[in-house]
């Protein structure tokens, strides 16, 4: 840790950490209330630690062991480093007020041990079922710092979580592509005649592409269901979805057929500021 970083308090860190690593997520919470804020980043500055891992590590091994790290915060048996860690320290903080559940929590950090190896995605409900234990939980643990849990908002959390992860898939392609990593699952591109080592070399095939379009047709797909579900929630909720306004404009630019699936597609922040803005002032989210 830097000393400039060193010395922000724990708060001031997680933000900066989300404000860095996690920007779209980061932009949303200044939408909501105050009181909201902080636990809010804290969820979200936990989830940047687990999902960094991968990046962090050379072996999987040591991934392994920073991840059991935070189950053992987690469960009250960390050794060494619980006290001086903010992010830990801002978390078990809004655990406590917002009573967040430990075992979402647990089974998030779990999911992400898949990132740590170079194991394809197997298949459509494998990676559906990744992605509501990552994306769909945040959506509903920052609906409970809200002070709101029904099943209604967990249905919602669910599809929310399905079309941000399933877009979050395409985007990352190139990154993934170039260290072997395949988050599209192998089942839908055999349908539609590719597989790994075209992914892996970078070629735009028409069975790739193919199978892109229907992973976008999902998300699509759940993206509207979420919008309608939203519709029926109390306003106090509508701004926690804020993201989705992000997801819808990420998948309408990468469905366009002369994007090439390979090349990153950056999104300055100024540009996730202004669609964040005009999403928060329609009728959706407000």
């Amino acid at each position: 840790m830097s000393e400039a970083v060193a010395g922000l308090d724990a708060a001031g860190y997680c933000a900066e950490l989300v404000r860095t690593h996690d920007f779209t997520r980061y932009a949303s919470a200044l939408f909501v209330s105050a009181d909201q804020r902080r636990p809010l980043l804290a969820l979200y500055a936990f989830n940047v630690e687990v999902a960094r891992v991968r990046i962090q590590v050379s072996q999987p091994l040591s991934g392994e062991m920073r991840l059991r790290w935070w189950m053992d915060m987690l469960a009250g048996t960390a050794h060494g480093g619980v006290e001086g860690n903010p992010v830990a320290a801002e978390l078990l903080l809004a655990i406590r007020n917002a009573r967040l559940p430990l075992e979402r929590l647990s089974r998030l950090i779990d999911e992400r041990q898949f990132d740590l190896y170079n194991d394809p995605m197997p298949t459509m409900a494998a990676l559906e079922g990744y992605i509501q234990e990552t994306s769909s939980v945040l959506f509903s643990l920052a609906a409970r710092i809200a002070g709101w849990h029904s099943d209604e908002i967990e249905h919602l959390a669910r599809h929310a979580g399905l079309a941000q992860g399933i877009v979050q898939v395409m985007a990352t392609l190139p990154l993934d592509a170039s260290r072997r990593q395949l988050f599209v699952p192998v089942q839908l591109l055999e349908q539609h005649g590719s597989g790994m080592e075209e992914v892996f070399a970078g070629k735009q095939t028409p069975g790739l592409r193919a199978a892109l379009d229907q992973l976008a047709d999902d998300a699509r797909g759940h993206l509207k269901t979420a919008f309608t579900l939203l519709e029926g929630m109390p306003p106090s909720v509508r701004p926690l979805f804020l993201p989705l306004a992000m997801v819808h404009r990420d998948l309408e630019r990468m469905s366009r057929a002369d994007i090439d699936p390979f090349t990153p597609q950056p999104s300055s922040r100024l540009r996730t500021l202004w669609t964040l803005w005009r999403a928060s002032r329609s009728s959706v989210f407000s």
